[in-house]
């Protein structure tokens, strides 16, 4: 393909991918395809000769489409939102048009500054303390990581260094096999999986905070854990908060928990990955109070901010407490402007060496959208969540089982959980909106998340027309049954 078929091509597939995203809400969200279903439509092997550009274009609805889940549909209510928006795609193009690496400030000078420059931004927009911006001459950063689960995993790696480093200074007798055995990190009970992964992969021990009522980890239930373990000759080191925990949207205490970290000498970072693009609101920022005591902080403007997937943004108070975790210089990633004191090498920030121009998405949504434009856009999610609540409280049947405080409703039938499973079975199996469950405490309990761009009040009301026929129904052959019984 040289640049003449390139510009025709390229001209027909953002055709494609507009009327794709325009029409999307004709699609059927979920697949109806079985697993295995790809293989028996494309050949064994890959083809000796080229294959003219038609063909593998058809072949996108023939064999791509019918296995797709299609995550930008109005009747998407799974999961947390996944963003989309056309400034982020064009921007997206752009970066794999340029296609450098940019490991360090010399493999691409742009990619590293705007990528500074952009997590100062969105720091500013969200008012996070100067301390994690990087400024001119600031001891703090932002960067761009893959996802939520890399910037835990990265915090918790540079935790573990930087207290076995102190620990070996305290305690010199002590060898970094002793200390790693003795090494404990904490997070809630409802932290995502991924927290307790960063763990395994960081091989170190990971102990759950029982959370309160209302699913959230107040200071008391942390001090008394830390209390337990210290008596028991464990070390803790690194405690995990939650903003908007992925079953119900809960906030951990960080007024109460942040100074217990700061006293007990432990990083505290704060995963909020869905939550965090609600702070961009001043009427949510509140939600945010306590940053002051993290020493670093995440969310992921892939999931409600318009910025496709990826581009999960962190912010650390010490970026030296990174780069003395990560750093490793051999000759061939060595440049003469490194020892500036202006130049951040990203490489020593992440766990990958390569890393993609992503701030280029940062870039066009925030100047594309204004504030003001993705203020809007959260609102408008928040507004449709309450409305769905509303028609759930509306109904006896059904309750409402955590506080609605963002795009997240969490509601089941009043009954058994069993009676929960087959409604939420119900409810995929008809494939006209998707929804996934999760567990509080021993209850089954469906969560519908507000996620398309493009979804509006009507496709609520639709989807809770839906689920309550399908109620209806259930409950009609279920106390059938039981009768029968």
């Amino acid at each position: 393909m040289d640049a003449a078929e390139f510009r025709k091509r390229g001209k027909e597939m953002v055709d494609y991918v507009a009327d794709y995203l325009e029409k999307i809400d004709k699609r059927q969200v979920l697949p109806d395809v079985e697993p295995g279903y790809l293989r028996p439509l494309i050949p064994d092997c890959a083809p000796q000769d080229p294959e003219s550009f038609e063909d593998v274009f058809k072949d996108i609805e023939k064999i791509i489409m019918p296995g797709v889940t299609h995550w930008h549909s109005p009747y998407f209510f799974a999961y947390f939102p996944s963003a989309s928006s056309f400034p982020a795609l064009l921007a997206d193009m752009l970066c794999s048009g340029i296609g450098c690496v940019g490991f360090s400030w010399a493999a691409s000078p742009a990619c590293t500054e705007l990528e500074t420059v952009m997590l100062d931004w969105l720091g500013k927009i969200i008012d996070l303390p100067k301390e994690f911006l990087a400024g001119k001459d600031g001891q703090g950063g932002g960067v761009i990581q893959g996802s939520a689960s890399e910037a835990t995993l990265v915090s918790l790696l540079a935790a573990r260094t930087k207290t076995v480093k102190r620990v070996q200074a305290e305690k010199p007798e002590l060898s970094q096999a002793d200390i790693m055995g003795r090494l404990v990190a904490y997070t809630s009970d409802q932290a995502h999986s991924s927290v307790e992964r960063a763990a395994l992969i960081g091989g170190v021990k990971m102990k759950n905070v029982s959370s309160d009522d209302k699913f959230t980890v107040c200071g008391s239930a942390l001090q008394k854990v830390l209390d337990e373990d210290k008596a028991a000759g464990l070390i803790p080191f690194f405690f995990c908060a939650t903003l908007g925990t992925t079953s119900c949207c809960s906030f951990d205490k960080l007024l109460e928990l942040g100074p217990i970290c700061n006293k007990e000498n432990i990083w505290m970072h704060i995963d909020a990955a869905y939550a965090g693009s609600a702070f961009i609101c001043p009427e949510f920022r509140h939600l945010l109070n306590g940053v002051e005591f993290a020493d670093s902080f995440n969310f992921n403007p892939h999931k409600w901010l318009l910025v496709n997937f990826d581009c999960s943004a962190m912010w650390v108070k010490k970026r030296s407490d990174l780069t003395g975790a990560f750093k490793l210089d051999p000759l061939y990633l060595q440049h003469h402007h490194q020892e500036s004191g202006l130049v951040t090498d990203y490489r020593h920030w992440q766990i990958p060496l390569g890393r993609r121009f992503r701030s280029l998405k940062l870039w066009f949504v925030l100047r594309l959208y204004g504030v003001k434009g993705l203020q809007e856009h959260i609102r408008k999610h928040v507004r449709l969540s309450h409305q769905f609540e509303h028609l759930v409280l509306q109904d006896e049947r059904f309750e409402i089982c955590a506080e609605v405080v963002l795009g997240l409703v969490c509601f089941r039938l009043k009954g058994s959980n069993e009676l929960n499973k087959a409604l939420l079975k119900s409810i995929n199996e008809a494939k006209k909106i998707h929804l996934v469950p999760c567990h509080l405490r021993e209850k089954f309990v469906l969560r519908f998340a507000i996620c398309s761009r493009t979804v509006e009040s009507t496709h609520v009301e639709f989807a809770w027309q839906h689920i309550s026929q399908l109620a209806t129904n259930l409950l009609k052959t279920w106390e059938q049954n039981h009768h029968q019984q």
